[in-house]
């Protein structure tokens, strides 16, 4: 994900304050896209979402149920489902165990 504006945050300064903290952050992208989904603000808690780093097995799952088109739209890492797959993971088709099937 390069060059996204910053998505709406949900949390206060403190609160994110207290998660980087305690964690790392992409518990901060987590939790800001939970927060945001508890607003009510879709956009915000996908664009949070895609801010964090996802095993490659979560990806292909996400591009199996909302489509390729999807991910890019929201800008998703998927460092490690390149580092897994290939570069074109996108454009492969894969089964509920994200095996390539084409």
């Amino acid at each position: 994900m390069t060059g996204a504006p910053t998505p709406k945050s949900y949390l206060s300064e403190a609160e994110r304050a207290e998660i980087l903290a305690e964690g790392e952050v992409e518990d901060l992208y987590l939790e800001e896209s939970s927060a945001a989904r508890d607003a009510g603000d879709m956009d915000a808690c996908w664009a949070w979402l895609a801010r964090a780093e996802h095993p490659a097995h979560s990806l292909v799952r996400l591009k199996r149920r909302h489509g390729a088109s999807f991910i890019r739209k929201w800008g998703f890492n998927d460092t490690l489902a390149r580092a897994k797959y290939g570069d074109d993971w996108l454009e492969k088709e894969y089964d509920l165990y994200g095996q390539i099937t084409g």
